[in-house]
């Protein structure tokens, strides 16, 4: 089925979470593609220097709002992102993450609903779990520990997708649901405790690197551009067009490969300090892009290196600032 262009799309778009990392380079896309932008985010873990430099821009609008409880806004499309995405921020509160990812899935859905408006969910690999199947294909029902530390978060967005489709089913709710892989780039939090964002802040900091394990897990690093690229293509795709559908780069590194890129690239002293696994780290995570490219004509375009070059300047203006620790 083909691509179709945003141009169609009405003009005023939700998105919540938006201040948040991926969410405010979506704010950003959305603007720049002549929308309107409703930012909603409760500032657990976006930030409002994130969406600073849009505010004044006349059709930008920011509400600070849990969506946890309803929403009573007109809009022509929602884009919901709101949850902590990073194990340092969904497992501080685990059963306010469960919430965001469920409830919130609600609010957002009973939204849609009442103004029938297309909405998009974006879930995650984590709904894979540590895979038995490598790459992980939309097909594959995943492997995930239902009590363990992570499953707040994995178990969350699997219901949240359950949601999805029980109200696509029931009430006839235009839905899109993508799964995010590994995705990084400027605005990340620099305590987020993801793998890029830890190894770049301790090369630039000449801390040791923590690598858990042997570091030959691997990780498929999507930078934030091309991703949200892939959100906007799925929004505007026809009705019949629901996913899930994976986004993420297909470029597999292992996590020793990964520091090793960033020491190169910031040069730094640093030595690596290896520690135990976390528990239901997984071992393996690349997707399967072929719905991706078939359904959206996407690719990501953004080589590891060039990116990575892009992170790494963000986080040394963060520390010039003192909006970093620094050592």
């Amino acid at each position: 089925m083909p691509f179709m262009t945003t141009d169609y799309l009405p003009g005023r778009m939700i998105v919540t979470g938006g201040a948040g990392f991926i969410g405010s380079h979506l704010c950003e896309r959305l603007l720049a593609d002549g929308k309107e932008v409703l930012c909603v985010d409760n500032f657990y873990t976006g930030t409002r220097s994130n969406i600073a430099h849009l505010l004044a821009d006349t059709r930008f609008e920011l509400l600070r709002h849990d969506v946890t409880f309803p929403l009573y806004v007109e809009a022509d499309g929602i884009y919901n992102l709101a949850c902590p995405a990073s194990p340092v921020h969904y497992q501080f509160d685990p059963v306010q993450t469960t919430k965001t990812s469920v409830i919130g899935a609600i609010n957002m859905l009973g939204l849609a609903k009442r103004l029938r408006v297309p909405v998009l969910q974006a879930s995650t690999s984590e709904v894979y779990g540590d895979p038995a199947v490598h790459p992980q294909p939309e097909s594959y029902w995943g492997n995930v520990n239902p009590i363990g530390l992570r499953s707040c978060y994995d178990e969350g967005k699997r219901c949240a997708e359950t949601l999805f489709f029980d109200y696509r089913r029931q009430h006839k709710v235009q839905v899109k649901v993508i799964r995010i892989f590994n995705t990084y780039g400027p605005r990340m939090h620099p305590a987020d405790g993801r793998v890029v964002s830890n190894f770049i802040m301790q090369a630039l900091k000449n801390e040791p690197i923590t690598l858990y394990g042997d570091g030959a897990q691997t990780r498929s690093f999507c930078y934030v551009d091309d991703l949200v690229d892939g959100m906007v293509r799925m929004m505007a795709t026809p009705d019949e067009v629901t996913g899930p559908i994976n986004l993420g780069n297909p470029s597999e590194f292992t996590v020793k490969e990964l520091a090793l890129l960033v020491k190169d690239l910031t040069g730094s002293r640093s030595e690596f300090e290896h520690k135990p696994l976390p528990q239901d780290d997984p071992r393996q995570r690349k997707p399967d892009i072929g719905q991706a490219s078939a359904v959206l004509k996407w690719a990501p375009r953004t080589p590891l290196k060039e990116g990575l070059a892009r992170t790494i300047a963000y986080f040394e203006d963060l520390m010039k600032q003192g909006a970093a620790p620094v050592a």
